[in-house]
């Protein structure tokens, strides 16, 4: 290849920018790609790359990028950065774990990055490492809060440990500002019930729950309108046609804390098989294309190029997320509910599992645990919890009379009782012939992304079925609010 002339390296990289600004990513990598042909060397072309590659869906020429940029700056703090978070998401732990190291050397007094390395260990299922480090940060940094959220997340102390004592001399503390009161509360909640101390629950709940509902409002009228508006724009949209795709997707979704994980482990353990986690793009790409909320456009009118548009630009991301160009994925995107209708529509092939559980556990589990804030605002209010398993279950049902057959519908409680039966008809549903390996869902390898980090590793267990009995009382909220609706 010829060199190219300083003015037209100038030009080409010149032109990057305002490719990038108009969404023509094609044309921006055109560029990037032909000066680094020339110039090997230049770490900043190929971690630009690495980003591009990554937005068009270009697993594998991200991963090229993103590993050469990494060889040229190891030490480039915005590299590493990116090298963290892409290494993650595409299923590469010892690169990322590598990088959190780099982290960690550059910095080494910062608490972040040796929690987060924490933190992923935990969800990598390697529980012992993740220990070691979280209790050294704690002993050095006994007043931050949120490491005891976190770490507590997948390891249950025994009443002699000392962190109880540490913690609730913390929660005595006048000075805790509020963000820290409430991991902290979070974190004695889970403590207390599983030492014992039962009656101490709901006083560290609802305190950390209206902190994080101060700093976080529900709108639950918003939603109301949003939920029906997308659900009236997709009225005449007729069922998609039989199709084999190359990649077909499984979408699993139910309320959070009601037995999704368990479900997509199920069917992530069949060889055929790749649990995608929550890949999250598909409500995303509909309210970009389409219009978002109460503003999405009837889309039965929308040009079959649109949605066709929509159909592809999905299936690239999920491959890009998955690994996988072909077979069977799952999706475990909570919202997609809202969507049945496009995603039977415009993506023939794919399944839907939707996952029911008792109200009461799902309620409880719900406010036991801690979302991300801004995430499920309704979470913190066990009255708004009712208001929105009632709106998910009436979504469902709509959806199950206009797709008549086209969703399966499985009951945790059923599943946790009599696996096999269940299971089997879970593989079915989702396409599949039968496999042994189902049945030994928390042997498969993988992170797990969710609140389900500890329990997703151990056998199917009944213990969570009805917990919902010993706090009958501090649920009263929720079941009044419930009102007359059959539980089941």
């Amino acid at each position: 290849m010829l060199p190219l002339s300083a003015a037209r390296t100038a030009s080409l990289l010149n032109s990057v920018r305002p490719a990038l600004a108009k969404g023509k990513f094609g044309e921006a990598r055109a560029a990037l790609e032909q000066v680094l042909a020339l110039e090997p060397r230049r770490g900043d072309l190929a971690f630009q790359l690495a980003q591009i590659c990554y937005q068009q869906g270009d697993r594998d020429a991200c991963l090229t990028h993103l590993d050469r940029a990494v060889e040229l700056a190891p030490d480039q703090p915005q590299v590493t950065a990116l090298a963290v978070e892409r290494y993650r998401a595409l299923g590469r732990p010892e690169q990322a774990l590598a990088a959190y190291d780099r982290q960690i050397a550059a910095d080494p007094k910062a608490i972040k990055p040796r929690a987060d390395k924490a933190h992923y260990l935990q969800l990598l299922g390697r529980f012992d490492e993740a220990e070691t480090i979280f209790r050294a940060l704690i002993k050095r940094h006994p007043n931050a809060a949120e490491l005891y959220r976190i770490f507590l997340a997948s390891k249950k102390l025994n009443q002699g440990d000392p962190l109880l004592r540490a913690m609730e001399k913390l929660w005595a503390r006048s000075d805790l500002p509020d963000a820290q009161r409430m991991h902290l509360g979070f974190a004695l909640a889970k403590a207390m019930e599983e030492t014992g101390q039962t009656a101490k629950v709901f006083g560290y709940l609802r305190r950390a729950n209206a902190l994080q509902a101060k700093a976080a409002p529900f709108d639950s009228a918003a939603q109301a309108r949003e939920f029906a508006a997308v659900r009236a724009a997709q009225e005449g949209l007729a069922p998609g046609a039989p199709a084999e795709p190359d990649l077909r997707p499984v979408f699993v979704t139910g309320m959070p804390r009601s037995g999704t994980t368990l479900v997509e482990r199920i069917l992530g353990a069949h060889p055929e098989v790749t649990a995608g986690g929550e890949l999250g793009h598909a409500l995303k790409l509909a309210y970009g294309h389409f219009g978002a909320g109460e503003q999405m456009r009837r889309l039965a009118d929308e040009p079959p190029a649109r949605v066709a548009a929509f159909a592809e630009q999905y299936l690239r991301l999920a491959a890009r997320d998955s690994g996988r160009r072909s077979g069977v994925i799952t999706d475990k995107s909570i919202l997609c509910h809202l969507i049945f209708g496009l995603l039977d529509h415009a993506l023939p092939g794919a399944r839907i599992v939707v996952v029911q559980r008792d109200p009461r556990d799902i309620a409880l589990s719900i406010y036991k645990n801690h979302f991300a804030t801004g995430s499920h605002r309704y979470a913190n209010d066990l009255p708004l919890i009712a208001t929105a398993i009632q709106r998910f279950r009436a979504n469902v049902a709509h959806w199950k009379d206009a797709l008549s057959g086209r969703i399966h519908e499985i009951r945790y409680e059923d599943l946790v009782a009599d696996p096999e039966p269940h299971t089997r008809a879970l593989v079915t549903a989702a396409g599949l012939q039968w496999d042994e390996a189902c049945l030994s869902s928390h042997e498969a390898s993988g992170q797990v992304k969710t609140l389900s980090v500890s329990q997703a590793r151990q056998p199917i267990y009944r213990g969570s079925a009805q917990a919902w009995k010993k706090y009958e009382t501090e649920l009263a909220p929720f079941i009044e609010a419930w009102g007359e609706e059959p539980w089941d």
